[in-house]
């Protein structure tokens, strides 16, 4: 009797296994979304630091080739109209040739940044209040924390400040011209930055918990052929 019941009970989990696709339900992700979509800037909105919200008449964004090309002539960032609180971000990236004041000359390095949880009622500015995954050449992956935003590193909570950097643990970026990745995994209180699959640093319970995301023009040509995104329930 007990193998008989074993068995019923086996094949009832089977069909319903069956009927619902083999899928798991459970999983803690939503579908993954081209931030960039290869094609224009839909889903972003430009600000440029002297000429302000949506007006980018030198084409400091330029998406050709299915790239998305920053000159980095003037200082500013594209940041999405949407606002996230638990994702999966993941952006590719390679620096080019041309540097503008006052990362022009040739001991400067050439900087740029993804900044998140920039709050939906601050002014843009350059910087805003945000958290940021720093994109400079030998300094991929570092922490800076933008407008009195704090963290907690090892138990421990950071000073608010306007800027606080927190070095990167390790060095995992490519040769500047090769292609980067970069991840940012912030979820329930936790972020983790990877660099071409090395974790290069971790932190927990940010100040700011949503907000939007940003890619900044700051003084250095860079190319990114790849910004998505998954959210977490």
């Amino acid at each position: 009797m007990k193998l008989l019941l074993t068995t019923a009970c086996l094949l009832l989990f089977v069909c319903a296994d069956a009927q619902d696709g083999g899928k798991d339900n459970s999983s803690p992700a939503e579908k993954k979304t081209k931030l960039f979509n290869g094609k224009n800037l839909d889903g972003w909105y430009t600000f440029l630091s002297k000429k302000g919200r949506n007006n980018d008449p030198e084409k400091i964004f330029l998406v050709e080739d299915n790239i998305l090309h920053i000159s980095g002539k003037e200082f500013g960032y594209m940041a999405t109209e949407k606002i996230y609180t638990n994702f999966h971000l993941v952006a590719e990236f390679k620096w080019g040739v041309k540097k503008y004041p006052p990362r022009d000359a040739d001991s400067v390095k050439r900087d740029n940044g993804i900044c998140f949880y920039f709050p939906v009622n601050e002014r843009d500015t350059v910087w805003p209040k945000s958290i940021e995954c720093q994109v400079q050449e030998g300094d991929v992956g570092d922490l800076w924390l933008i407008d009195s935003t704090s963290v907690k590193i090892n138990g421990e909570r950071t000073k608010p400040n306007d800027y606080t950097r927190v070095f990167k643990k390790a060095d995992a970026e490519n040769p500047t011209g090769e292609w980067n990745r970069v991840e940012v995994i912030a979820n329930k209180g936790k972020v983790t930055y990877i660099v071409n699959g090395k974790v290069v640093n971790e932190f927990e319970d940010p100040s700011e918990k949503e907000g939007k995301i940003l890619i900044q023009s700051e003084g250095a040509e860079i190319y990114y052929r790849k910004i998505e995104i998954t959210e977490f329930k």
